[in-house]
């Protein structure tokens, strides 16, 4: 068989004897920076550790801009932003054992919300891997273990000249839809090892296509372009695969309703008369979504928060569209398409027939006044004068990024994300500190736009050691901390189940004190100078905090 090489490129001289007489003084750690490079990073993540040192010994020889976190967790939380933000991979250097294991929480959200991460740890020598106990630092029996069931991929380097191909590999399966975090473990001794391996140039690591198969696109076009009352409900896989347009282009074309379900924030335009918003945790929404004959749910498995808490019981025809094909069909039977969101809805596009409704703006807006009634009725004036406040200040193109906290669970529902891809929230795997350091990711991602971070007092402690990264890397960001002494919704469930809060209770400190502590400009604010307060923070430069001391509640639900 022979093979036709006229088509790959030529190196010139001066190349091929840059190839054949590589500089000296490279290691391992050179191949992994080399191989970053040439799959197109510029930005890296990370905190140096014993049995990592080859790899950051490489990043000073290396144009890659490394951005170094505190804590790993916030590390991969700074990560998982830069990947949302950016739709890149971004990778995260990590050391053996106790720093691998702090990274996991951070996985498991860029797991949840299909952020591209590219985990590259240490291991120890390659002398004790296999399981035995050696006594080596940092030593694991099995550090894959601990990550296999949170990562998408694991690829293991035994040998210097495995590691381009690993780390390739490794950015391919992170790209691939649904996105996700991947994990590449490289020994100690095979990153410091000297190699005379050429100098990795530029690599391909094109992500595989998810395209829907054609008769499944024909029968819910079908079924949509026939439907009484056709609903969509738009999840996060809209956002991730950059298909808001052609939602709403759907939607226009076959007037349906469209919610956007927590992670989907921004996929819809929120005061568009199709627009249902996000109220998923509210019955009048449930009701609405289980009268439609025909439910198109895009980008979303349909979970928890998704469901109103697995109270929806669809009456019609579900079509479910899904990259994560152990997504599909999980909660509900459905017509179940295993694709990129953007790729089915271009389908459906060009294959549904045009459907007029002139009732389903007014029918949206029934539902979206008993809402309103119902919310009003509990008197939350001061929850809703806060989210507004923060609406007001934030300018449109800014990115936000909520901690799970109770004005987090508000803006859930009744925020206004305005563009796609603009809020985010650790509601995927649901842990606490996800807020600031991802701010610093996406503040990494876009040092031109102020970033906004929201967190209680609870979750600003998992993260406090971030004020000293934001400070020195002077990075856009303003940390909005809602203080309550608590962790506030907490003590809202166990005081509904049980009548009082146990472990709910916090001693604080001074927290812009403690900002001032670190160079960093803090005020304290009140409800009402909150979104002065703010904006101002918001349009300074470098990072900022803005303490807003107040007992904020959540509004009554309606699953239980």
């Amino acid at each position: 068989m022979s093979h036709d090489h006229d088509d790959r490129p030529q190196l010139t001289a001066a190349q091929a004897a840059a190839v054949l007489t590589p500089p000296p003084g490279r290691n391992g750690g050179d191949l992994v920076v080399e191989s970053l490079q040439g799959l197109g990073a510029t930005t890296v993540f990370g905190l140096p550790g014993q049995h990592a040192l080859g790899m950051f010994d490489a990043l000073r020889r290396s144009s890659l801009r490394y951005v170094g976190l505190r804590v790993e967790n916030n590390a991969g939380f700074a990560a998982d932003a830069y990947g949302r933000i950016t739709g890149e991979v971004a990778p995260l250097l990590l050391s053996t054992g106790p720093g691998a294991l702090t990274s996991l929480a951070a996985l498991q959200e860029a797991a949840a919300a299909s952020a591209p991460v590219l985990a590259i740890s240490s291991q120890i020598p390659t002398a004790g891997l296999g399981g035995g106990r050696h006594g080596y630092l940092h030593e694991l029996r099995d550090q894959q273990a601990s990550v296999r069931d949170i990562v998408k991929s694991v690829h293991t380097v035994r040998a210097a000249s495995q590691i381009p191909s690993a780390i390739a590999a490794a950015w391919e399966s992170a790209l691939t839809a649904p996105h996700g975090p991947v994990w590449v473990e490289i020994p100690q001794d095979v990153l410091l090892a000297e190699t005379t391996l050429p100098v990795v140039s530029a690599m391909d690591a094109t992500p595989r296509e998810l395209y829907p198969r054609p008769e499944l696109t024909i029968a819910a076009a079908h079924l949509l372009s026939n439907a009484e009352r056709p609903v969509i409900i738009a999840g996060g896989g809209v956002v991730r695969s950059d298909a808001s347009g052609k939602l709403r282009a759907l939607a226009e074309r076959i007037d349906a309703p469209v919610v956007t379900t927590f992670g989907g924030k921004g996929a819809f335009p929120w005061e568009h008369p199709l627009s249902l918003r996000s109220w998923l945790e509210d019955r009048h929404t449930t009701d609405f979504l289980e009268d439609a004959d025909v439910l198109l749910v895009v980008g979303s498995g349909l979970g928890e928060l998704s469901s109103n808490y697995h109270t929806f019981r669809p009456r019609g025809r579900v079509i479910q569209i899904e990259a994560d094909a152990g997504k599909l069909e999980s909660n509900h039977p459905a017509l179940g398409i295993h694709s990129d969101a953007r790729e089915a809805l271009a389908d459906l596009l060009e294959a549904v027939e045009r459907r007029e409704d002139t009732g389903a703006a007014e029918r949206v807006r029934t539902v979206l006044e008993k809402v309103r009634v119902r919310i009003d009725a509990q008197e939350l004036t001061l929850e809703q004068q806060v989210l507004d406040a923060v609406r007001q200040a934030l300018p449109d193109a800014s990115p936000s990024f909520w901690d799970m906290t109770i004005l987090a669970y508000w803006a859930w529902s009744a925020f206004d994300a305005r563009r796609p891809n603009t809020m985010h929230s650790a509601q995927g795997a649901g842990g606490l500190g996800y807020g600031f350091p991802a701010a610093i990711g996406a503040a990494s991602a876009d040092p031109t736009t102020p970033v906004l971070a929201v967190s209680g007092d609870g979750g600003a402690m998992y993260s406090i050691a971030e004020l000293a990264t934001a400070r020195q890397y002077d990075l856009p960001l303003t940390w909005l901390i809602v203080d309550d002494g608590g962790y506030g919704i907490l003590r809202e469930y166990m005081t509904g189940a049980f009548g009082e809060a146990t472990g709910t209770e916090l001693s604080r400190p001074d927290f812009v004190a403690l900002a001032e502590s670190f160079g960093v400009p803090a005020v304290r604010t009140t409800p009402e100078s909150l979104a002065a307060d703010l904006g101002k923070a918001l349009a300074e430069p470098g990072p900022s905090v803005v303490v807003l001391p107040a007992l904020l509640r959540m509004f009554e639900p309606t699953h239980l």
